[in-house]
């Protein structure tokens, strides 16, 4: 392949209630609602995208939320456990956060070079915060929930879980111009560019486990960094040639993507940096109100009328408080 991906645009998982979502992502993890529209293949249900300021690539998490959805399984042909990159030695800030919100935690992993605290989501979803020994240099998003000294810097891996390693591990390095970083304990480490956190796959073996059941608290699919459509569209060529089966280029408003599916059986996507989630909405506004793309703007009162009426925390736009409070101050004067 002569395309290389530069590391993971995001992950997208399935949750239940959205409104029980949006409160962990936000309050509890820390992260930013920088996108609230639907699902543009069902367009009854939501797609919340959390991540830092802006939602660069690299920091995002999004979801689709059906309400009721019975719980998935994990397994095999899945990425298994999420993992957001945190400064070294906060981990004890974030195991008593959590505890006071009820949340059980542990420490599962600690070496010299990295310690993981391990968690679910209110879903089940299985989740890591990683603290390295080499400091992540992305400005966190500084909530009132989560100060910066301890916030998520973005993603840190993604961890697949797999039958056979090997063949999941030759697409990522052949196919998607990644390299192999390291392997112990059952475990690969698969790495884009500098290897640094953001552009970590893990890939793990369990040759007799069960596979997964893609459903309430499992992930659906995992995305990979190319940045623009024009990369996009020649890595697509190249794949079909492989003999991939991958679907067209798909227009998501604020990336485009593509679709395939490794031998392993995970769903990998290949998403465009460009051109973000400031197109339709400022900055300071990202995530308050439903977006939807001109396509399905005719059917807007339809759409509201289907998916559930949530709140989102003030937290998630502190700009706009200020702003209001600067205008009233003037008005006064």
């Amino acid at each position: 392949m002569t395309v290389q991906t530069s590391g993971l645009h995001h992950v997208t998982a399935i949750a239940g209630d959205p409104q029980r979502n949006i409160d962990f992502y936000v309050t509890g993890l820390g992260l930013r609602l920088v996108k609230r529209t639907v699902n543009f293949d069902d367009p009854g249900t939501y797609h919340l995208y959390y991540g830092d300021d802006s939602g660069r690539p690299g920091s995002l998490l999004t979801f689709f939320p059906w309400a009721g959805i019975r719980s998935g399984r994990t397994g095999a042909g899945q990425s298994t456990t999420t993992a957001f990159s945190v400064p070294a030695g906060s981990l004890g800030w974030w195991k008593a956060h959590f505890a006071a919100l009820g949340v059980e935690s542990a420490v599962t992993g600690r070496s010299s070079h990295e310690e993981r605290l391990s968690l679910r989501d209110p879903d089940g979803l299985q989740l890591d915060l990683v603290g390295s020994s080499t400091v992540d240099p992305r400005n966190p998003w500084d909530s009132a929930s989560v100060p910066a000294e301890f916030a998520v810097r973005g993603q840190h891996s993604s961890v697949l879980t797999v039958a056979d390693p090997a063949k999941t591990v030759q697409v990522l390095t052949a196919d998607l111009g990644m390299h192999v970083i390291s392997e112990s304990d059952g475990r690969i480490r698969v790495g884009a560019g500098d290897g640094a956190a953001g552009n970590l796959v893990d890939v793990l073996a369990d040759p007799a486990g069960e596979p997964g059941l893609t459903a309430g608290g499992t992930v659906h699919h995992v995305a990979f960094r190319v940045p623009d459509r024009a990369t996009q569209a020649e890595w697509r060529e190249q794949l079909v040639d492989s003999g991939y089966g991958v679907t067209a280029i798909l227009d998501r408003d604020y990336f485009t993507s593509i679709y395939f599916r490794e031998p392993g059986g995970v769903l990998f996507e290949i998403a465009t940096d460009t051109p973000g989630f400031d197109i339709d909405e400022p900055l300071l506004e990202l995530g308050r109100s439903l977006k939807l793309p001109p396509w399905l703007e005719p059917s807007r009162e339809a759409i509201e009328n289907s998916v559930a009426p949530v709140t989102v925390p003030a937290e998630n736009n502190p700009g706009l408080a200020d702003a209001a409070a600067l205008a009233a101050a003037a008005a006064h004067e």
